[in-house]
Order: structure tokens, then C-alpha cells, then sequence
């Protein structure tokens, strides 16, 4: 069983008008909901290439009702600490005409001291048969920065490893618990290069046990072992581009059932790029792309470099 840890989730709802003008009304064509947030798009993917996994993390209100009811049609087992706050929307409206996205995003829940205390509870519970935990995604409001690092030290205690992605001191202090894998999101607009061998060297000397890092057209591995880099060889479908949840999500079985650095980055980059943007992944696509991905190695590397 895989565990998700998703934090700070939302109610994804999205609106496609044959044409938006502001201050006027606009009929709407089509509505979609979807339960949104990187750990939660990592448990529909692991769900759709058939891992078991429990999606946990905080929930609240009619809203936290309406994501898990999404993950129900999804086949993903929720089990959520329930918050007296209102869960968020995130609103997204098309123009069909120009193509335009416009959105609306509410603020994050405040968390209270006491509901962080059942969290960790529930947490701790959900450890006993696990296989591997999976925490990224943002934070709501009231909790510590070092939050994943105290989550990575229930798991790594309880001897199940943890891959971990986020940004900043969040990303910092949770890899000074021991993550088994730490892997940096870049800000919005960011350069695919912002986090460098440099940057997985700091990770890896705070205390994760291996580092990847998106490069062009793949991903890169630093651990203690060595390094590694895949490269895409083929070309994605018309509309996917390689998609950093998709990215995390190829490296969880691996994580799990302890295969080789080569078959996780294989298996890593293949299914980042077969995902569209509705998170859902093209299992023929995944398929093709996999026997084009070539990956090679300086064994023997030391941390950083």
C-alpha cells in the first residue's frame, strides 16, 4: 500500500464558455470537478497503472466532502483528518474562443493546533503496512514550515520510505529527515535548470538519500551510489508536456519495490510525459514512450558532484 499526503487540497472546478466577457454573463458549456493537488493527482495516477493506495491529509466542509466524493469515482481510497475550515476551490474558466484560462483560486484553510495533533495520529496509523509515503504539495495556513520533515521522521522511524517533493525551506527541512527521495518544484515560469547539481548537492548533504532534478527533456539522479540521467528520445503526444506530479508519481513504485535507479528514471520520465492536463495518463502513450527513454551513469559519484 502506498500512502499519499496531500495537505492542502482543493476542489478543482472547471468552467468552458464559448466566450468570456468580463462584466457580462456568460452562459457555460461545460463543468468539470476534479479533486486537485500534487498528492492527489499522484494517487490517481499510481490507482490508474493499479497500485493500492490511501489518499490522507486534511479535509474539511462540504468542499472536503465533494473531493472525496471525486476520489471515490476515481477508485482511490480516502481517509482524511477532518478540519472544522472550508477545504478551497480553485475555479478555472476557458474561453473556447481564444483558448484563454482564467483563475480563481480561494485561500487555503486554517489548520489548528489540535487538528494538526489528529493528523499526526491518523498519520502514524496509516504507517503500519505501508510500502511507501508520498508527501508534496502546498501548505495551508497554520502549519509549520518543517511540517514534511516531521511527517518523513513518523515514516523513516517506522522503517517506510518517503519520497518527498515541495519548494523552499518546506522542501529543506523535510529533507534533513532522511527522505529516500527529494525532488525540488520549480516556481511557476521557472527554467527547467533553476535547481542544478549544486542545489541536489545541499539537499543530499541535508540529509536525503537521493535527489532528481528535472532537466531538459528528462530528469537527473544524485545519490550516494552515483548519478544517473534519463533523456526522452521520443516525442510526446500532441498536447502533453512532461509534468512534474506525473514525475513524481514514476518514481513511487520504484521507491516501493526497491528496483534499480535506471528502471525508476525510465519509468519516471515515460509516464511524466504521457500525462495530459486533465492528470490523467495515456497508458498506450506511457507504453511507447518507455522504450524511448535511454538513461546513462557515473557510478561511483560522490554526493554533489
Amino acid at each position: 500500500m502506498i500512502v499519499t499526503v496531500t495537505l492542502n487540497p482543493a476542489l478543482q472546478v472547471d468552467y468552458e464558455a464559448e466566450k468570456v466577457e468580463a462584466g457580462a454573463f456568460n452562459p457555460v458549456g461545460r463543468v468539470r470537478n476534479a479533486a486537485a493537488g500534487g498528492g492527489l493527482t499522484v494517487a490517481r495516477l499510481l490507482t490508474q497503472f493499479g497500485h493500492e493506495v490511501v489518499a490522507a491529509g486534511l479535509a474539511g466542509g462540504s468542499t472536503g466532502e465533494l473531493i472525496r466524493n471525486e476520489l471515490a469515482h476515481a477508485g482511490v481510497a480516502a481517509q482524511f483528518t477532518r478540519t472544522g475550515a472550508e477545504s478551497r476551490r480553485v475555479v478555472r474558466i476557458t474561453d473556447a474562443s481564444s483558448g484563454q484560462v482564467t483563475v480563481f483560486a480561494e485561500p487555503a484553510p486554517y489548520i489548528t493546533t489540535e487538528e494538526l495533533g489528529r493528523l499526526a495520529a491518523d498519520y502514524r496509523n496509516l504507517l503500519d503496512g505501508a510500502d511507501a509515503v508520498v508527501l508534496c504539495g502546498s501548505l495551508p495556513a497554520g502549519l509549520p514550515d518543517d511540517i514534511y520533515g516531521s511527517l518523513t521522521s513518523y515514516a523513516t522511524g517506522a522503517g517506510v520510505p518517503v519520497v518527498l517533493s515541495g519548494r523552499g525551506s518546506v522542501l529543506r527541512f523535510g529533507a534533513a529527515r532522511g527522505p529516500a527521495l527529494a525532488i525540488p518544484e520549480l516556481q511557476p515560469g521557472a527554467p527547467e535548470h533553476a535547481v542544478g547539481t549544486q542545489g541536489a548537492a545541499e539537499l543530499r548533504a541535508a540529509g536525503a538519500q537521493a535527489v532528481a532534478i528535472a532537466v531538459a527533456n528528462g530528469v537527473k539522479v544524485v545519490s550516494a551510489a552515483g548519478q544517473w540521467r534519463a533523456t526522452l528520445r521520443a516525442t510526446p503526444p500532441a498536447g502533453r508536456i512532461p509534468a512534474h506530479d506525473g514525475l513524481v508519481t514514476g518514481f513511487v513504485p520504484g521507491i516501493a519495490l526497491g528496483w534499480s535507479w535506471p528502471d525508476m528514471l525510465r519509468n519516471a520520465v515515460a509516464l511524466a510525459a504521457s500525462v495530459a492536463a486533465d492528470g490523467e495518463a495515456d497508458l498506450a502513450a506511457y507504453e511507447t514512450l518507455l522504450s524511448g527513454v535511454s538513461v546513462s551513469s557515473r557510478p561511483g559519484s560522490r554526493a554533489g558532484g
